[in-house]
């Protein structure tokens, strides 16, 4: 191993006390911090607010200090369609309801996962994954989609929010020790030869356990209530006695199968044209699995704008993170000027990034609007996020098309706008991709 000689970093400092610039920068930044002092003021003049298409102006929810962006950003496009057909006002669907179900069924499909790893040692590369994180708050289209179609949707005045669902922290910290703990004991069963029956019986008691705790701390959701609301008519509306699925039916309607996930991963390891699936990911046992199919880029952003030409919104993922303000709003790859400020030069390209964990998707949101040019081409996109009305423009965001490039990794459109072979690439035998693939990161 090469040790630094004090000879070479004694030209370290010459070189950099020969540039009058960075005496400079290094007073902004050290005064202001780095990404402030390097903000361009024309990338926020060139992402201005105002689109061609822009199919929604509803207030924005707040997920608050949890992790439920995918639920989110479901349910917002369900409470676009339902505003609309139903003239509600500020009306949301509960996102607790689906976050207690998911962490039920994510806690029986970690159970079952670690019974079917029981033969393998605990050094296993698969048992280690699964033990990191027995259940966080992330998820995958699919996955919220099998809640859905399980469990229904209910309106938040039949199952608001808790403590524990707005800020999940401590309730994920005692659920995963419940889980390890729980894992341990049926390991142990499963080496010292115990019966299937018996393995089955005390995973079923740790359910009962975790469904307890679970209640306790989000509350013991309803399998029938009163709706009732005001239109925008002032009109008066009561159903009573509905279930989460009656409910579904009634207000939200939309055909789950009619969806599906597309992706653009332009690393080598994943040819366009496929369909795709990650080995261990999923939350409700039995359901369908988590599919995608890759496309090019160019290919993904067409299928969106064509959604949002019919008018509807559309799901998507993305690296929120990058190249970005929370406070403004604004995502943009030419954001941060650190060529001139700082000599550096930012070149790894997006399948770079995937392959070097430097990206991949921690964030869902609703494309609720696109601005086109003459041509049809995007030029920036209209973004619904779910951190409150406090950030970006009354909590709409606004992407360049350049960032949607680099940064956007899913979407998800109905079925009638992909061509024949894109349909039959899709609901081909999916690859299977290993658990720790980029792929598999929930938002």
């Amino acid at each position: 191993m090469r040790d630094l000689q004090i000879d070479f970093t004694n030209k370290l400092y010459e070189a950099y006390e020969a540039n009058k610039t960075f005496a400079a920068v290094e007073n902004a930044v050290s005064h202001n911090g780095l990404l402030k002092s390097l903000e361009r003021r024309q990338a926020t003049i060139e992402t201005t607010p105002v689109f061609s298409i822009d199919l929604t102006k509803d207030p924005v929810a707040n997920q608050k200090a949890s992790g439920r962006c995918w639920m989110f950003a479901a349910l917002n496009t369900f409470r676009h369609s339902m505003i609309g057909t139903h003239k509600m006002e500020n009306f949301e669907l509960s996102q607790a309801h689906t976050f207690f179900w998911d962490k039920y069924e994510k806690a029986n499909w970690f159970l079952e996962q670690i019974l079917a790893t029981a033969d393998q040692d605990l050094t296993s590369r698969k048992v280690k994954f699964l033990l990191d994180t027995p259940q966080q708050d992330g998820g995958q289209w699919d996955m919220v989609v099998a809640l859905f179609e399980k469990y229904g949707v209910v309106p938040k005045s039949a199952y608001p929010e808790s403590v524990s669902s707005s800020a999940s922290r401590e309730l994920n910290s005692y659920l995963n020790k419940l889980l390890r703990q729980d894992a341990q004991k049926l390991r142990d069963m499963v080496k010292s030869g115990q019966a299937e029956s018996a393995i089955q019986e005390q995973k079923d008691a740790f359910l009962q356990e975790i469904f307890n705790f679970l209640a306790m701390n989000l509350g013991l959701p309803p399998r029938q209530f009163d709706f009732s609301y005001r239109d925008k008519d002032d009109n008066f509306h009561l159903d009573k006695d509905m279930t989460p699925h009656s409910f579904y039916d009634k207000y939200v309607g939309i055909k789950l199968e009619d969806y599906v996930s597309i992706i653009n991963a332009p690393t080598a390891d994943k040819p366009y044209g496929k369909s795709y699936t990650v080995e261990l990911l999923g939350n409700v046992a039995g359901s369908r699995d988590v599919r995608y199919l890759n496309v090019e880029m160019s290919r993904l952003k067409e299928l969106a704008v064509a959604q949002m030409q019919a008018g509807e919104t559309v799901w998507f993922g993305c690296d929120v993170g990058q190249s970005s303000n929370r406070q403004s709003g604004v995502m943009a790859t030419d954001l941060y000027d650190f060529t001139s400020g700082m000599d550096l030069e930012l070149t790894q390209n997006k399948a770079g990034r995937l392959d070097y964990s430097e990206s991949l998707m921690t964030h869902a949101m609703v494309l609720t609007g696109v601005d086109l040019d003459e041509n049809g081409q995007s030029l920036k996109w209209k973004v619904e996020n779910s951190w409150g009305d406090k950030v970006g423009e009354k909590g709409y965001f606004v992407a360049s098309d350049a960032w949607m490039d680099e940064y956007t990794y899913q979407i998800v459109v109905r079925k009638e706008f992909l061509t024949e072979d894109e349909l039959s690439a899709y609901q081909a035998e999916p690859i299977v991709l290993a658990p720790w693939d980029p792929m598999g990161a929930l938002a």
